[in-house]
């Protein structure tokens, strides 16, 4: 499967996200060979915890399924938005190889734009980033999303 084909399960993940109320983003991990260890969607207002980002969600479901904090090498991460800089964090602490992500987000990101996580000299962890994959389908959703609720 390619890049698109895991962009479009975490699209289809943040469709239920905005369904649910929340905004539309969406995480789906998949281990060396290809295989979904852990997705999830966001969920900071059902869970009352700002930390319920679909990432954060995702690491957590990883960790547990691997029994293992320290998440075994060669993963990747998909999602549909460039991750804040407390996810970006978490990425690293976890040690995915590689992130992939759809949308930029010039507000809030913490890969491309503000924080630039990755880029720090105390960042011990970097993964290979790609971005942009799937990101109109991103971007478009996270607009209708927030336009219909102004």
């Amino acid at each position: 499967m390619s890049d698109e084909d895991h962009m479009a399960r975490a699209l289809d993940l943040a469709r239920g996200a905005a369904e649910a109320g929340e905004a539309p983003i969406g995480c789906v991990i998949l281990d060396g060979a290809g295989e979904v260890i852990a997705e999830a969607a966001n969920a900071p207002i059902a869970q009352n915890d700002p930390t319920a980002h679909a990432e954060i969600i995702a690491l957590r479901r990883a960790a547990q399924a691997l029994h293992n904090y320290r998440l075994k090498p060669g993963l990747t991460l998909y999602v549909t938005l460039e991750p804040c800089a407390m996810c970006a964090g978490a990425i690293s602490q976890a040690r995915i190889a590689r992130l992939v992500y759809g949308a930029s987000d010039a507000k809030g990101g913490g890969v491309a734009h503000g924080a630039r996580v990755f880029e720090h000299a105390t960042c011990h962890w970097k993964p290979a980033v790609t971005s942009g994959v799937l990101a109109s389908e991103s971007a478009e959703m996270l607009k209708a999303f927030f336009k219909a609720r102004r």
